[in-house]
């Protein structure tokens, strides 16, 4: 501190100083008048953006799950097919997570007859309760009521069944490789598409299709089981396929739609991803949503231009490996993987 005492002046020495002595005193006089430190203006760097590393889809490789899917016939409950793609998927998953579960139940379908479902569920990092289940229906349907022959035989189902189960083993292939942040269920639907057809002869039966999302929604596979949202895959490999805004996941998860729909423009699948309104589709999302709570979403093709709104070889033998595209499966793929990695 200064002891301003010794730099009071008389008039006459301030006038003999002139103007530059005055300021200079009054400058010395104010500087000694603070014993308080001067404070710096902190300033907080900013956090760089941590760049995500999405792992690339493969599509050829879930173009191969579907064509082994495929090599095992129609995979309509209790056929020869669907025992041995059961055994096919369980050890494929396994592969990639020690956490798969086979539930099975008794269930009874529209024509009476009496069967023992399958759903096989894939879990990743059981330890994370922020969790997103993905879902896709593993059977193929039992006759071929939207063809002009054979309609009481099964069909092969490449799109209808195994797309959706396509990309999602190619999903778990990846999350075994590189584990996202958050855990990940990948639940495969059995009975689906034991749907009564229209011109059935028998009784008409309530809820006849998706009786494995029924039984699992009323039964999770881990007791109070919850996921933030679900996305379910259902017809996504067909060639310029077109995914719009279906009516029922609009109305119960509207926000993962947005999500999932402006993730898939940004990285440049516009084309497959349109920011169109389709009408509501009873799937499997219908009865997740309306009984577990789980906010779901459904990607499936609609197709504004056929009498069915699906895809033209929907439900016909023409719903082979002809049907399937890569460049559609790796739209879908992608999206997800990033949707996925960035939560």
């Amino acid at each position: 501190m200064i002891d301003i005492r010794h730099m009071i002046l008389d008039n006459t020495s301030l006038l003999k100083r002139g103007v530059g002595g005055v300021l200079l005193l009054a400058m010395l006089i104010l500087s000694s008048c603070s014993t308080e430190p001067q404070q710096k203006t902190k300033t907080t760097p900013k956090k760089p953006k941590v760049k995500i590393e999405v792992p690339t889809f493969n599509a050829d490789s879930a173009y191969y799950f579907i064509e082994k899917q495929v090599s095992f016939g129609p995979r309509v409950i209790s056929s020869k097919g669907w025992k041995n793609c059961a055994i096919w998927l369980e050890k494929k998953f396994k592969t990639y997570t020690p956490n798969v579960i086979v539930q099975e139940a008794p269930i009874r379908t529209y024509d009476g007859k009496n069967h023992m479902l399958k759903n096989i569920i894939a879990s990743f990092s059981l330890e994370k309760n922020n969790r997103v289940a993905l879902f896709a229906h593993w059977d193929s349907r039992h006759i071929a009521d939207h063809d002009t022959e054979n309609q009481s035989s099964p069909i092969l189902g490449a799109n209808d069944g195994g797309s959706g189960v396509g990309v999602l083993i190619e999903l778990a292939r990846q999350f075994s490789k590189k584990n996202p942040k958050i855990g990940v269920d990948i639940i495969l639907f059995d009975a689906e598409d034991y749907g009564q057809p229209e011109n059935s002869n028998y009784p008409l039966m309530q809820d006849s299709w998706c009786l494995g999302s029924q039984y699992w929604s009323k039964n999770p596979h881990k007791v109070n089981y919850f996921a933030r949202y679900g996305i379910l895959l259902d017809m996504v490999g067909a060639k310029d396929a077109t995914f719009r805004h279906e009516q029922i996941s609009f109305y119960y998860a509207s926000s993962i739609l947005q999500k999932v729909w402006r993730k898939a423009n940004r990285l440049g699948f516009g084309k497959y991803f349109v920011f169109e309104n389709a009408q509501q589709i009873v799937d499997d999302h219908l009865y997740v949503n309306q009984i577990t709570g789980i906010p779901t979403i459904d990607i499936i093709e609609y197709d504004p231009a056929t009498e069915s709104n699906f895809n033209k070889h929907w439900h016909t033998h023409r719903d082979d490996m002809k049907n399937i595209d890569k460049e559609t499966l790796n739209a879908v793929g992608q999206t997800i993987l990033d949707v996925i990695y960035h939560e």
